[in-house]
Order: structure tokens, then sequence, then C-alpha cells
């Protein structure tokens, strides 16, 4: 049976994500913990987040859930959404500026107050509501997704991946808001987006569908 792990840290839409997870394949073994050993037995990972990165990391040294993740980076599938795509990175400007997990060189940071669409509207933040995701790499994740597809964001923060240096994220998925910004990661076993597929209705389950059934490779 194919037994994934929502991580739990306190700090993820856990139930939202439960709940899609169970309506893709009702035969999943699912697990909503932070536990280390259902961690390392897990087949898959999905590494959820809302909230300040702050608080996040704090809970996430406390239980040790960055060096269980260091560890499955080379063991098996995993899944990162929204904060937690962000606490992938090495470093946050949130917060007056935090340290990450550093699973992939790079910086989240801030959109500007204050700018404008093309029509001279102001644009709030957080960036709340759909947006289009361009596929600017082939990937299994994408598989059955069309390019250009809508999904649901809630974040006034993006990552900014350093693709220049080691064990650098490749980024498989860009949008807009205000500026250019990357929407998904990936590098190997390690998929991870902005967006929350768990909110984004038909494109988001089947993102979901095809992490289950994903091998890990890319």
């Amino acid at each position: 049976m194919n037994r994934v792990v929502v991580i739990d840290y306190g700090m993820g839409n856990l139930h939202s994500v439960g709940k899609a997870l169970e309506y893709v394949d009702e035969n999943i073994s699912l697990t909503v913990s932070a536990d280390p050993q259902k961690i390392r037995d897990a087949d898959r990972l999905i590494f959820p987040g809302v909230g300040a990165m702050r608080d996040c990391m704090a809970e996430i040294k406390r239980l040790k859930i960055d060096e269980l993740l260091m560890q499955a980076r080379q063991e098996k599938p995993i899944l990162g959404i929204c904060v937690g795509m962000q606490a992938m990175l090495s470093f946050s400007e949130e917060n007056n500026g935090v340290d990450c997990i550093g699973l992939f060189p790079g910086e989240v940071k801030r959109f500007q107050e204050g700018q404008k669409d093309g029509n001279s509207d102001l644009l709030k933040v957080p960036h709340m509501g759909w947006n289009e995701v361009k596929q600017t790499s082939s990937h299994p994740m994408w598989q059955s997704i069309e390019n250009n597809s809508r999904f649901y964001f809630v974040h006034s923060f993006y990552a900014t991946p350093d693709t220049h240096q080691k064990n650098k994220a490749n980024i498989v998925g860009k949008s807009s808001y205000t500026v250019p910004f990357c929407s998904a990661i990936a590098d190997k076993n390690i998929f991870a987006v902005q967006f929350h597929p768990e909110k984004s209705q038909t494109v988001g389950l089947q993102l979901l569908k095809n992490f289950l059934s994903w091998n890990g490779e890319p």
C-alpha cells in the first residue's frame, strides 16, 4: 500500500491536504504526523506550510523535521507546498531574516507594496487568488496538466532559487504578480510549489494524483 505522510509541525492546512489526497486515491495509507519513524517509513512525504517563517522554522528545528527532510531527499518523493516550498531554501527575508532548511540555495523575498498591473490597478499583498503557472520544463508531475493552467495562491513572499549553485533547484514553473516569480521547483525526488494544489480544483487534484504515482525521477 502507498504510505503517505503529511508532515505535521503545526503550520499547515493539513485537513484540506489530507482530504484532497484521499479523494484522489482512497486506497492510500495516509498519516498526518511529525513522528520520525513514521516519516522514515513513508513511501512519500508531503511538506505543507502556512504562517510566519520564524514560527515555522522554530517548530521544524524543534521537531528535527529539517534533518528528516535532508535524509529523505535521496530516498523518496517529496512534495513541498506554499511555505513548505519556501522553507526548503536557504534564507527568508521574512521576520527580519530567517535561516531556512537549505535543501536548495536561494532566498525568499517579499512582494513590494504599491505595485500596479497593466491597467494601473493597485496589486494587493498578499497575492491571493487564481493565477497562471507556465511550465518552464517538462516533468512527470505536470502530466495531464495543460501549460498555463490556473492554480490558487495565497502568499506575500516568493522563492528566488539560485540555479547556479550545487544542489540547485530547477525552476519548472513560473507565474507573475507585479514581477515574474518562481511557482514550482524540482530536483530529483523533490517537487515543490508555491500554490495550493488542495485548493486548486481539477488541476490541483491532478497534481496530487501525479504525486501519488510519481517514482521520484525527473
